[in-house]
């Protein structure tokens, strides 16, 4: 089971402690950079570069053209969380759910597999 991990609020050093605890187990090689939003909780960028070794990028404001990945998830997750929802009333339950519907289903993009068949290296079979 993978977790989901929540935040208690919108802070830089809190989001940056979550999001570099959350990755350390995943920091063999599965991901290179990180590319981040250029949001105010993520001021403490490079906390996260050093804890984790890796590159921190940000796209240029105005241009999720640059986070196509995000943008495309983002629209995915509204299948469940529409916009302008209250959220806190969101349980953890709730979250994992549509945390493992959306890496288990399949993309165009990644031929047809999941996010989580090709993060694992794990490949579906042909049917």
């Amino acid at each position: 089971m993978h977790k989901t991990i929540t935040l208690p609020s919108k802070e830089a050093p809190g989001v940056s402690e979550r999001i570099s605890r959350a990755l350390q187990p995943l920091n063999n090689g599965r991901f290179l950079t990180l590319t981040l939003d250029n949001g105010l909780e993520f001021a403490d960028h490079e906390n996260i570069s050093d804890k984790l070794g890796k590159m921190v990028y940000f796209a240029d404001p105005d241009s999720p053209w640059q986070r196509g990945c995000n943008e495309n998830t983002n629209g995915l997750v509204r299948q469940y969380l529409l916009k302008g929802m209250d959220f806190s009333n969101l349980t953890p339950q709730k979250i994992y759910f549509i945390q493992e519907k959306l890496n288990h289903r399949p993309r165009n993009k990644l031929g047809y597999r999941t996010p989580y068949e090709v993060f694992y290296g794990f490949f579906a079979l042909d049917p």
